[in-house]
């Protein structure tokens, strides 16, 4: 504003998306690049620094699998696709729902809206006694995940569960089954040029998670855990 250059160090937050990758299917909305920036990008550069290469010349794919859930295409120093981890988009994590069917979503709301002379334009949110737009907000981010189908955000503990438990199980299978998922679209963005696949996060202390990931995944590049 006062015409001095500015310059962001290691944001919290970056936007480095290709522009086909902010489209999302509807005009209005825009997908954003909200993810655990700072954290993907110290393990991409810890990688490339300890295999004595530079990290712009890399291609890698960072999962950091936490409180919340984000997968990232590194394409030669710039992640090119990854999600909104933050509000509603890729994977369930421990407390965030991840992306979820629209139109069942649309069916917990009402849209209060005269739809014969409509004066402001509205989506969703109008919403019934039921469900305030606090509580839709934390069914997305904070109630949402393995908190909404157990209880429970602690990973030590589902994983310990799941051993007897046949409904905690299937519920840690469909939270490895989707973060596996969301690597293989992440290599479609890099056309299968992947140099190194890295999770990172506190639940990759979990040698169960790191497995099951591991095995759907293993065919498309070499893996190294970071915890």
């Amino acid at each position: 504003m006062v015409g001095i250059p500015a310059f962001f160090v290691d944001p919290v937050c970056v936007d480095e998306l290709t522009e086909v990758a902010h489209y999302t299917g509807f005009a209005p909305f825009r997908r954003l690049s909200q993810f655990h920036a700072l954290n993907q990008k110290a393990v991409a550069k810890r990688f490339a620094k300890e295999h004595g290469k530079n990290y712009e010349d890399l291609n890698l794919i960072v999962c950091h699998l936490g409180g919340g859930v984000s997968v990232g295409a590194h394409c030669h120093g710039s992640v090119i696709d990854t999600q909104n981890a933050l509000d509603g988009d890729g994977p369930f994590s421990p407390e965030r729902s991840g992306s979820l069917p629209t139109g069942q979503l649309v069916k917990l709301c009402e849209q209060e809206l005269n739809w014969k002379k409509p004066t402001t334009y509205t989506v969703l949110l109008c919403c019934s006694g039921k469900y305030t737009e606090t509580e839709l907000n934390r069914m997305l981010s904070g109630r949402g995940g393995l908190v909404a189908y157990t209880g429970s955000n602690d990973m030590r503990y589902l994983l310990a569960e799941a051993e007897h438990d046949k409904k905690i199980a299937g519920v840690v299978e469909a939270f490895h089954y989707q973060i596996a998922k969301e690597v293989g679209a992440m290599a479609v963005v890099m056309k299968g040029k992947v140099d190194q696949i890295i999770l990172t996060g506190g639940i990759a202390y979990g040698k169960e998670t790191v497995n099951a990931i591991s095995a759907m995944v293993d065919w498309i590049a070499p893996i190294t855990v970071y915890p």
